[in-house]
């Protein structure tokens, strides 16, 4: 064993000799005509990582997570899941995990990691928690550092990753020094629930693929036109009515509480969107004269439109329910909607027009949007509450409050960016990352290439840019190919928004070389991950 190491030390230094830091590209692993695996190198990339080709065995039979900080059952959890994602069932024998404080030293194998978070576990994640963490392994032991145990977190999925197996099946990692931290506070996956409904345990197993990625942000578009999973217990009639079917096609408060912890010990924010006064179809079935009635030659024609402005009945029944998913979803941030409201049923309706003209509003619809947008806003204020809008909301003149943060999704995303950044409100970015977009062959290089401050503006207008969300809305994604359209393309987008700014020459091979570990590692953890880089092949067993 001892001189396969040295073999495998001598083979690195050659790799490694004429570098300062270890290159991206990392060790080769097979030599494949198609993409040129790196070993534990993890993803997204940390802001300063500094690997050695020094080499450090594990005991995997006495390895455990000594916990030097603070306590709780968020850190203990974590520690339990991790040591199964690094070991499996390799040590039945030894099940022990975690220890508090313990001041032996490390022996000649590395059998500890040393964690020390300094404080947290006080409420779930937020969006001013603070992920940052370092990370060091030296021949005499394992040290992970951070302020809160969000950090902590995410250090322990970068230490998972670094951990890789020889030939031999022995379980080694590299030296490395490690300080990191996210480069934008949201980072973002939107999942549509409405036109396909999703089961609970695919929701959970996102969650899980995004904590690996470093995401933090389950953007949850829970209803639409086509259905109302969310059971609400204030309104049971629009789940009753509005679910493709209010028995199996419902998430009820129970689902809903499970999935906010699971996402919480993750450190994953839920935001939960219910997106009006258009994309409201379905909520009409189980709310009578909630919607817009569209005539056609001056008679009601058994359509419906969006949600009627020009009535109070409207108001009364959203500060309801709103009073009630602000109890129910924990997280500051209400997102709510406001994009494509089609004009032409309000155009018809001659309750409507009778209205307009009574305000003044003339035959500028825009402002009867307008007028909706801004009782809805003022009514997620007084539940003090924050919210996150589509770009529309603000394109189409409504006043917002300062901490409003706007989405933008269309093309010309760059002018939309700077236009929002120069109205001193905070913006994400989506338009480059519309995942259920399919193409043949490989295509995550333009989302990689994607860069949310890539805008004409100033520095102060670039700090607003809060980071940016992938979306994978549901008209063609359903329980069966959800996982395997977002992964591992949704990884580009996670270390575009975690990792330091890539610029204008991307080395994509060198990316390309981690990314194919990062997927194989993805597929051995259970996700199903599509191949995204031709012909080549992952070792099952690791």
């Amino acid at each position: 064993m001892f001189h396969l190491r040295r073999l495998f030390f001598l083979a690195a230094i050659l790799i490694f000799s004429e570098a300062h830091y270890l290159n991206p590209n990392g060790i080769k692993k097979t030599e494949l005509s198609g993409p040129q695996q790196t070993q534990g190198q993890p993803w997204p990339l940390p802001q300063v990582y500094k690997p050695t080709p020094n080499v450090v065995s594990l005991d995997i039979l006495n390895f455990q997570f000594i916990n030097v900080g603070v306590n709780c059952e968020l850190l203990v959890d974590a520690y339990k899941r991790y040591s199964k994602i690094l070991f499996g069932n390799t040590r039945k024998s030894n099940p022990l995990y975690f220890k508090n404080s313990d001041s032996t030293k490390t022996d000649a194998l590395l059998n500890r990691l040393v964690v020390n978070s300094i404080t947290g576990c006080h409420g779930g994640p937020s969006f001013d928690s603070d992920e940052s963490y370092t990370l060091s392994i030296t021949t005499n032991g394992a040290v992970l550092t951070s302020n809160q145990t969000w950090g902590a977190i995410r250090g322990l999925e970068t230490f998972s990753q670094l951990v890789y197996r020889l030939n031999t099946g022995e379980y080694v990692v590299n030296v490395t020094e490690i300080t990191d931290f996210p480069r934008f506070k949201h980072r973002g996956v939107l999942l549509d629930t409405s036109r396909h409904f999703l089961k609970k345990e695919y929701i959970l197993q996102n969650l899980d693929a995004m904590a690996m990625n470093k995401f933090n942000v389950f953007h949850w578009h829970i209803v639409d036109d086509q259905s109302f999973p969310y059971y609400s217990s204030e309104f049971p009639s629009l789940s009753q009515y509005g679910a493709y079917n209010p028995r199996t096609h419902i998430y009820t408060p129970a689902d809903v509480s499970e999935i906010i912890q699971y996402a919480q010990y993750r450190g994953i924010r839920v935001m939960v969107e219910f997106d009006s006064p258009g994309h409201t179809l379905s909520w009409g079935k189980g709310q009578s004269g909630l919607l817009t009635e569209c005539y056609s030659g001056g008679e009601f024609n058994g359509n419906y439109g969006p949600i009627n402005p020009a009535v109070n009945t409207s108001y009364t029944f959203l500060k309801m329910l709103f009073t009630e998913v602000a109890s129910v979803f924990p997280d500051h941030y209400i997102f709510l909607g406001g994009d494509e409201v089609d004009f032409s049923c309000w155009k018809s309706n001659p309750t409507i027009t009778s209205f307009m003209q009574k305000m003044g509003f003339g035959l500028d619809y825009s402002k009867l949007e307008e007028y909706y947008m801004q009782n809805l806003l003022d009514i997620i204020s007084s539940l003090n509450k924050g919210y996150m809008i589509w770009q529309e909301v603000v394109d189409n003149g409504a006043k917002v409050a300062e901490d409003t943060i706007v989405n933008v999704w269309k093309d010309g995303w760059q002018d939309e960016m700077a236009k929002v950044t120069g109205m001193g409100l905070k913006t994400l970015l989506s338009t480059c990352w519309y995942l259920n977009y399919i193409s043949y062959g490989s295509d995550w290089q333009k989302y990689y290439s994607c860069d949310p401050q890539n805008f004409n503006g100033t520095a102060a207008q670039k700090a607003l840019v809060l980071g940016g969300e992938t979306t994978m809305w549901g008209e063609y994604v359903d329980d069966t190919n959800v996982m395997s359209r977002l992964w591992p393309r949704a990884a580009a987008v996670a270390e575009r928004l975690w990792s330091p700014a890539a610029g204008e020459n991307v080395d994509f091979k060198a990316v390309e070389n981690r990314i194919a570990e990062h997927r194989c590692r993805m597929v051995r953890r259970g996700f199903q991950a599509e191949e995204l880089l031709g012909p080549g092949y992952c070792d099952e067993e690791y």
